[in-house]
């Protein structure tokens, strides 16, 4: 983002079973894979605590979360409504508004993986909150920090990620209620931006993944760089992202990223980081990077004998940043005239908006022209995105989709 200086609260408590038969502990339909909270839901009661359960209408059974009961319901039960918001204004430049109500329902199991190197997988206390569990083939998690009441507020986070949620569920067909947002915006206190929600965000959003799921994380606010103290960096140094309470409870390195949704992805699933934050280059700490200039491109190795894998588990992980670990980013208002967007961010959302069939190649070089088109008058600042990735590939032959 700006160049820098050195519910989520589910009120849907349960597991619906379309048989009382099956005991796999997740939703089990005979015919349909996915559920979503719809038009057609309903509302039942919990026959061990009295709370509302909302139901897909094929459910005849649900467990509570809360207090673990089964509850059978009779097939006449009456279907609720429930009747999700909608933008309330239309598209205008890129940044809009975004429904209240884009998070789907049903809480997951908060508990951490066990696996990994490193400590970030370790189980640790269950929080107060879990993110939804989401069945479907799309999910992303879009976080803006924008540092109110501070001294290196940054004014464009919040529009990133309107504009970024637009792009995803109005123009790319990701369903509204598997696309979770952290701002400060939010007055659910589990929607702002804090280092434990962060944290937890992410978990959701590799919690489950499945061949062929296609998740996006879009990261806008302050990065930095910190030592490397286990020695897993060519450069000697961490990149990190600062979440809104980074001063008391630090910021998120890349360690800690890569092994929260980059190791778990399975064969089949694929991964779209879009970073706009200042040192980000390999701030998911993926193995290869591509150096682009005019004339040719090359993978650089980032890998380290001695070091923790950083791959995936037979996935695909792709991460667009702003600029390599040593650059900052900046903010524009050149796209809308008025509102303050990331560079990046505007970039990358015009250049996916204009060429729905364009390369990996023609992504990044699309990118690094507009960027500095952007700041005609900021001759101080260098800022070259970055494209880096857990495996080489002929970035001008395959094809960018999310």
């Amino acid at each position: 983002m700006a160049k820098e200086s050195n519910n989520y609260q589910s009120s849907f408590p349960f597991t619906a079973f379309s048989s009382l038969k099956s005991s796999f502990p997740f939703v089990a339909l005979s015919s349909l894979k996915h559920i979503q909270i719809n038009m057609t839901s309903r509302v039942e009661r919990c026959s061990g605590c009295g709370r509302q359960l909302w139901l897909p209408p094929q459910a005849v059974a649900a467990r509570c979360y809360a207090c673990r009961s089964v509850t059978s319901f009779p097939s006449s039960s009456q279907r609720w409504a429930q009747v999700y918001g909608s933008v309330s204004q239309p598209h205008h430049n890129v940044v809009t508004t975004v429904p209240s109500n884009y998070v789907a329902a049903g809480p997951g199991n908060g508990k951490y993986p066990r696996q990994g190197c490193n400590n970030y997988y370790i189980d640790q206390p269950r929080p107060a909150w879990s993110p939804p569990l989401v069945y479907g083939r799309k999910k992303a998690l879009l976080c803006g920090v924008t540092y109110n009441d501070t001294n290196y507020m940054l004014t464009g986070s919040i529009n990133d990620v309107k504009s970024m949620w637009f792009l995803l569920v109005r123009m790319l067909g990701f369903p509204s209620d598997c696309v979770v947002i952290l701002t400060e915006e939010e007055k659910n206190p589990y929607r702002i931006p804090t280092k434990q929600n962060i944290r937890t965000a992410m978990r959701w959003l590799a919690q489950d993944c499945q061949p062929g799921d296609s998740l996006v994380f879009h990261y806008s606010g302050h990065g930095s760089r910190q030592k490397d103290y286990n020695k897993d960096e060519l450069d000697g140094f961490d990149e990190t992202i600062c979440p809104l309470d980074h001063e008391t409870e630090g910021p998120i390195i890349d360690d800690e990223i890569n092994a929260t949704i980059v190791r778990p992805l399975p064969r089949g699933a694929k991964l779209h980081a879009i970073i706009d934050s200042c040192y980000s280059g390999t701030v998911l700490d993926l193995p290869f990077v591509c150096k682009i200039n005019s004339e040719e491109y090359k993978w650089e190795d980032q890998r380290i004998p001695t070091a923790c894998y950083k791959g995936t588990s037979g996935g695909i992980a792709l991460s667009f940043s702003a600029c390599s670990d040593n650059q900052t980013s900046a903010s524009t208002s050149a796209f809308s005239g008025k509102d303050v967007t990331g560079a990046m961010t505007s970039s990358f959302i015009q250049a996916v908006k204009n060429e729905p069939c364009l390369t990996y190649g023609r992504l990044l070089t699309t990118m690094g022209d507009a960027i500095p088109s952007l700041m005609p008058n900021d001759t101080d600042v260098i800022q070259e995105p970055q494209l880096s990735a857990s495996e080489t590939f002929d970035i001008f032959t395959k094809q960018f989709i999310l």
